[in-house]
């Protein structure tokens, strides 16, 4: 699938916050998740990361890009790198075009 017509399913409003620091509770610039009726994005600066949509989800190229990035991926997918990337290895994960 790509990552067009994923964005184009996605259905509501969407209601959008930052995800907050470990270490200080705060809010997180530029790490933000967008909540739609039936998914969720999550972006680091201007860039998707990742997508949760229907029970799936689905890692963009830019998926490890940072340490920045991989902590915030890390806590919207609620796992570690190594388990992300076993879920890619075995299929659980897709790579969007």
């Amino acid at each position: 699938m790509k990552l067009t017509t994923l964005k184009n399913r996605l259905k509501g409003f969407g209601k959008t916050y930052n995800l907050t620091s470990d270490r200080t509770g705060r809010e997180v610039p530029n790490q933000i998740v967008t909540d739609f009726n039936n998914g969720s994005v999550f972006k680091s600066y201007n860039s998707i990361i990742a997508v949760k949509y229907k029970g799936r989800v689905y890692l963009t190229d830019a998926w490890n890009y940072s340490t920045t990035t991989g902590k915030y991926r890390n806590q919207f997918l609620g796992e570690n790198i190594a388990e992300t990337r076993e879920k890619i290895k075995n299929g659980t994960y897709k790579l969007l075009k």
